[in-house]
């Protein structure tokens, strides 16, 4: 993967995580369907999710500076 598809990648997963972490919009959706139960450990893969995209979009960012600059 190049940089460019590493920062879409880093973008679009950090607005996804960030829409379901500052939202309620999982809770309506997994309590609508039943799965409610599931709520109790949600943050447990939310949170990093959403560092991991953020780490993944600064990390791109950086590379893709780094890569103007040398030329």
């Amino acid at each position: 993967m190049n940089d460019k598809s590493w920062l879409k990648t880093g973008v679009v997963g950090s607005i996804a995580m960030a829409i379901c972490c500052f939202t309620p919009f999982l809770v309506i959706v997994l309590g609508g369907i039943g799965l409610s139960a599931w709520l109790g450990w949600i943050d447990w893969v939310l949170l990093p999710s959403l560092g991991g995209f953020v780490l993944i979009t600064i990390i791109a960012l950086l590379r893709l500076n780094r890569r103007r600059t040398c030329k």
